[in-house]
């Protein structure tokens, strides 16, 4: 038996143009594909350019842009805080260790002593279209603007505030002063948090004194919480006590005024009786009288002699004649 003559078997030229032309038709459509399409997650918004152009900005999600180079996408992280080290920089694998910067660290203040201040700086992306295209490097442009405002506020104030009481203060000053300047700048970042990470004097004696005053400062700030915390915890108590003081001297005031309100009853009534028969209130208050002097005798009226009245305590008489 002969065997197929394979050379014979070539391939139409009419295939293989048609198998030519459908990978490129796959090729462009997959790059159709790759150029048009662009995700942004929710930490993120892309700002869209048309011949180099802003066009639209867009938040998360999948989007089409026009393909080919004709728009491009510029992914730009928003929502995320980036953090700025001034006078120090820390390692990226050990949060611990860090490196001190003298150059950025070392300033004199207002009284004239030198001081070493770390600071750390948050910041976002207020703006990816300022931040994109507003600057060349702004990230640059807010260290620059940071260290200047610090080295002016620690120019103007004096060590003992830079190194023990005054850091909040200080702190927000610094945040104050940057954020108007970056409002004029115009670069699309935001500062939202600046922190005195360390603040000490560059000699080992003077340092270790100011350390000193330091817990000076913090004892007598714990002895001040201790002693606002016992007001506090008395104050409720005295004004309990004045309280119930108050109530009971209402209560007694009450009392006599309601006394008095009876005696003068009291009295308006008698006085009624006394001006209808003057002469049989007097016998009777003067009976009512001899009653609560001698509360435990018996007396007896004689009026036998027809207007004397004689008060005799003849019970206690016969009685003790008995015993006789």
């Amino acid at each position: 038996m002969a065997l197929p003559n394979f050379k014979d078997k070539t391939i139409p030229t009419k295939t293989i143009k048609i198998a030519v032309i459908a990978v490129i038709i796959v090729f462009a459509l997959g790059s159709l594909i790759l150029t048009s399409l662009y995700t942004v997650d929710d930490k993120q918004q892309a700002v869209i350019t048309t011949f180099g152009k802003v066009t639209e900005v867009t938040d998360a999600g999948i989007h089409f842009k026009l393909p080919f180079g004709i728009q491009e996408a510029h992914i730009v992280d928003v929502n995320i805080s980036r953090k700025l080290e001034i006078g120090y920089r820390s390692d990226s694998t050990d949060a611990t260790q860090f490196e001190t910067v003298e150059k950025e660290s070392k300033m004199i203040t207002g009284d004239m002593n030198i001081v070493n201040v770390d600071f750390f700086v948050e910041y976002k992306i207020s703006d990816p279209v300022k931040y994109l295209f507003n600057s060349k490097d702004p990230e640059s442009i807010l260290k620059n603007l940071v260290q200047s405002q610090i080295r002016n506020v620690i120019g103007s104030a004096k060590a003992d505030d830079v190194l023990t009481s005054s850091k909040a203060s200080l702190q927000q000053e610094i945040k104050t002063l940057t954020i108007s300047e970056l409002e004029a700048y115009d670069i699309g970042l935001i500062v939202t948090d600046v922190r005195i990470q360390d603040a000490e004097l560059p000699t080992d004696a003077v340092n270790e004194a100011y350390k000193d005053v330091v817990n000076a400062y913090q004892g007598m700030e714990a002895a001040i919480n201790l002693a606002e915390a016992y007001k506090n915890s008395e104050i409720p108590k005295m004004e309990a006590q004045v309280d119930k003081i108050l109530k009971e001297a209402e209560v007694q005031k009450q009392e006599r005024i309601n006394e008095a309100n009876m005696q003068v009853s009291m009295f308006n009534a008698m006085y009624e009786q006394y001006a209808l028969n003057p002469q049989a209130t007097l016998t009777r208050m003067y009976y009512e009288a001899i009653q609560k002097a001698l509360p435990d005798v018996k007396l007896y009226i004689d009026m036998s002699d027809g207007g004397t009245q004689k008060l005799l305590p003849l019970e206690n008489f016969v009685t003790q004649g008995d015993k006789q």
